[in-house]
């Protein structure tokens, strides 16, 4: 009879003992790593190519391969979670303002609708808050519809492509960028409100990102057509925002696929921190132009007055 290796024989003729494996020494095996060679127990050993290794070899020689990133420096995977986050969250605040005005199609009544829409003159009163939440709220189904289909087209495929924590950098600055020009630009005593300003954002990402791969842009080129025919269909709509948003989505994820491998993160990270600076100052100096403006109370129930 052949004696596994590592085995001792027993007194007096007695059959060889067997080996305890490794990690359970309670455990007898006759079993051993094809790698390090050392006793193991089945519930220890995994399939390789040749034989099996024990879960320590296997989890050392996982250390040592590089896993493969995206073009922006991401872990490649199969599932966005971000997009159907914020798809889920549009969908909740929009059924919110439904219930409150009692009508899907006069959502704008809502009192969540006069808290959270961007008036410019409001947020040069001090609800700075306006500028994000802005991005939540949408006017009518329709609006909604439009928004979420094509956060669901671009933004699914930029999720993966960018990363968890980098597209919501991208979509953050895209919906500040277009709050930021309605600020800047638009009519100060006037509402406005959706997440196009973000969603544009992800248009021009998802541009860039396709010249940087060289892919064919003409599914991204379709869903920007449409939405900007929305954009003069329908009322409310602001053409500032998409414009804002457009702009910071494509320079944020330039930043993002162009900038080199060497030092990628922190380079990429100094980017998207020196857009965000830009926009605060531009804020804070157009807040400025206002002058010492307070504002009290929400929406059309607010009113203002310049501190003496």
């Amino acid at each position: 009879m052949t004696v596994p290796p590592g085995s001792q024989p027993g007194s007096d003729g007695a059959p060889p003992q067997l080996p305890t494996c490794v990690r359970h020494p309670d455990r007898a095996t006759g079993l051993r790593c094809t790698r390090c060679d050392r006793p193991a127990c089945p519930e220890c050993l995994r399939d390789a190519s040749v034989g099996h290794q024990c879960v320590d070899c296997v989890a050392q020689g996982q250390r040592g391969v590089r896993r493969p990133v995206t073009v922006a420096g991401a872990r490649l995977s199969d599932k966005p979670v971000l997009v159907p986050l914020l798809i889920a969250v549009n969908v909740l605040v929009f059924a919110i303002t439904a219930v409150q005005a009692g009508s899907i199609g006069r959502n704008v009544a809502a009192p969540l609708f006069d808290e959270f829409a961007l008036w410019p003159l409001l947020v040069a009163g001090g609800q700075w808050w306006r500028l994000l939440t802005a991005g939540f709220l949408h006017i009518g189904l329709l609006h909604l519809l439009l928004n979420m289909v094509a956060l669901w087209v671009i933004g699914r495929d930029l999720e993966l492509l960018l990363g968890r924590w980098r597209f919501a950098a991208v979509y953050v600055l895209s919906l500040l960028g277009g709050s930021t020009a309605v600020f800047l630009f638009g009519d100060e005593v006037s509402p406005v409100a959706g997440a196009s300003g973000a969603v544009y954002g992800l248009m021009g990402g998802i541009a860039i990102a396709a010249l940087r791969l060289n892919v064919t842009l003409r599914p991204v080129l379709a869903v920007i057509a449409i939405n900007i025919v929305a954009s003069v269909v329908i009322p409310g709509i602001s053409l500032l925002g998409h414009l804002g948003g457009l702009a910071l989505g494509v320079l944020a994820t330039g930043a993002l696929v162009y900038v080199p491998r060497n030092r990628q993160a922190l380079l990429q990270a100094g980017a998207l921190a020196g857009l965000l600076v830009v926009l605060l100052v531009v804020l804070v100096a157009r807040d400025a132009q206002f002058g010492d403006l307070v504002c009290f109370g929400s929406g059309t129930g607010a009113r203002c007055g310049v501190l003496r």
